[in-house]
């Protein structure tokens, strides 16, 4: 017994020092020096030596992990945030092609997201909020079908949101407020069955809410519904009593009318109702005064009947983006 645990231990030694001699893909080395050289990041003081994932008595780069894959390195996340990166979208990442984590948030990042960015497959999360991106939504990001997080708010993003994002069957979270996107939210969206929290606010979005929800079984997973600060019209439809798993639906500052329907207080587990400032009339379904769940109602700004009057104490509803990503 004690001569095979010795044998053991020796084989077990041995892989060790074979993997921490692996030697890290050209492919990667070569993206990374790239962008090292390219861009002139803050980050690269503490990217020292010519390997990413270290060499010798030299530590990985800050921000830089790497995973073996066989008898190689491969760098699998890149987290280089509020370091105040100035220029474009790096290229260079999209040969990274084992990533499973891009984190570029809170920059100073211009320009397009390239449509290359569908290179990487095995992404399964994509943080680029807060930089100054523009042009449109690459519909190749729908090419990343391990995807469950896909942060791109508070940027300069224009144009429709691309249907392809519907093609992502594992995608959780999806946000895109503070943006400059226009036209109208993809029904296709509805069909993501994983998709828990949806924020498109604060855009120049138009349409109605039974347009987004005109598929049966649309959002099956969905709880969070953030509208917010767009154009949107029309009512609010009784069918929007069939997302059983919502529970905050924040409509605040569009151009929506009509009355609300009693159905909406079928929604078990509805916490937060936002109906403020739009053209809503008639009265609030006596339900919803009764929900068990509903903490907050706010109708400020309607054309409501006398005598109508919100639920709870209303505070600015604010979620931040990292509270959902993982």
């Amino acid at each position: 017994m004690a001569s095979s645990l010795s044998f053991a231990q020796i084989i077990c030694l041995c892989l060790l020092l074979t993997l921490a001699h692996s030697k890290t893909l050209k492919r990667d080395v070569k993206a990374l020096n790239e962008i090292k050289a390219s861009l002139g990041w803050r980050v690269v003081y503490a990217w020292v030596g010519d390997d990413p994932c270290g060499d010798g008595d030299l530590p990985p780069w800050s921000g830089v992990t790497c995973s073996n894959q066989g008898d190689y390195r491969v760098v699998t996340e890149l987290e280089v945030y509020a370091v105040s990166i100035v220029g474009p979208f790096p290229i260079a990442v999209t040969n990274l092609l084992d990533l499973t984590r891009l984190d570029l948030h809170n920059n100073k990042l211009t320009g397009p997201i390239p449509p290359q960015i569908g290179r990487l497959k095995r992404l399964r999360i994509l943080n680029l909020r807060w930089n100054k991106l523009q042009d449109a939504i690459p519909p190749e990001i729908g090419e990343l079908k391990k995807l469950t997080n896909l942060h791109l708010s508070f940027n300069n993003l224009k144009g429709e949101i691309p249907k392809e994002l519907s093609n992502l069957p594992e995608l959780r979270y999806l946000y895109l407020h503070e943006n400059r996107l226009a036209g109208r939210i993809p029904p296709e969206l509805g069909n993501l069955p994983n998709l828990r929290h949806l924020d498109v606010g604060n855009n120049h979005l138009v349409g109605t809410i039974r347009e987004l929800i005109r598929f049966e079984g649309s959002f099956p997973a969905l709880r969070n519904l953030y509208l917010n600060n767009n154009f949107l019209s029309g009512g609010v439809p009784a069918q929007l009593a069939n997302l059983t798993n919502l529970e905050i639906v924040y409509l605040s500052n569009n151009k929506m009318s009509g009355t609300i329907p009693a159905g909406i207080a079928q929604i078990p587990r509805l916490t937060y109702l936002y109906l403020d400032h739009n053209l809503f009339s008639g009265r609030i379904p006596d339900a919803l005064y009764k929900h068990p769940f509903l903490k907050e109602m706010y109708i400020e700004g309607n054309q409501f009947k006398p005598g109508v009057n919100p639920k709870g104490i209303h505070k600015v509803l604010e979620v931040s983006d990292s509270e959902f990503l993982f």
